[in-house]
């Protein structure tokens, strides 16, 4: 079976992502200076339209590239989605990353509030799940064809630690301390996940450590 997928960017102190998101703060105050150090990477940089093949190559670049690869589908939660709350309006937001989304695949949004699919340029479509993570997985794993699913977003990926559902965790940690926003862990416990260090990789002002994920057994 393929497998639930993390790589998440945090600070020293648990955060991933800083408060009052909004669209000029679409990763809250100050929560973009959790990824200044792959926006230079030659990965980032093809993502996001640099067809010169310009940008930095190295360790930032192979972890970047590496989280993308063998993934065949998303899931994310509302907030990673957009910076709208409640019903849909009759303009709704279509995500951050403009007409061409950088993930080429399905993407499953968390929400409370049911919308059509909206696809878009490059292969994207997002498609907007209302009865909860086991069937936005279910629906991801068959999408994805077999390939890995990635999960994003602060609360999505706590919920699915809960559950005992993510099998890999990569934590891209930034020496920053935010002092408040959103925490990846907060709520979860020994009882609901273990780790297993599988890799650490020091870049350029970040550590990246990948973990193997497994719900304990019962008592």
């Amino acid at each position: 079976m393929s497998r639930l997928r993390c790589r998440i960017a945090i600070s020293l102190d648990g955060f991933v992502a800083g408060p009052n998101q909004s669209l000029e703060n679409p990763i809250g105050e100050g929560g973009l200076r959790l990824h200044d150090w792959a926006f230079p990477t030659k990965w980032f940089q093809s993502l996001h339209g640099n067809a010169s093949g310009g940008g930095e190559t190295g360790v930032d670049d192979d972890v970047l590239r590496e989280s993308f690869q063998n993934v065949g589908a998303t899931i994310m939660g509302r907030n990673m989605f957009g910076p709208e709350r409640g019903p849909w309006g009759p303009d709704a937001w279509k995500g951050w990353w403009g007409d061409n989304p950088p993930f080429h695949h399905a993407v499953f949004v968390l929400t409370h509030h049911a919308r059509a699919s909206v696809p878009m340029q490059g292969g994207t479509t997002f498609h907007f799940v209302t009865d909860g993570i086991e069937s936005a997985l279910a629906q991801a794993r068959a999408a994805a064809g077999g390939q890995d699913v990635a999960v994003g977003g602060a609360s999505t990926v706590r919920q699915y630690l809960a559950a005992g559902l993510l099998d890999e965790l990569e934590l891209n940690v930034v020496p920053l301390l935010l002092g408040r926003g959103e925490r990846i862990f907060a709520g979860i416990d020994s009882t609901q996940a273990t780790f297993e260090l599988v890799r650490s990789l020091g870049g350029r002002g970040v550590s990246h450590l990948k973990y193997r994920v497994t719900k304990p057994a019962a008592q």
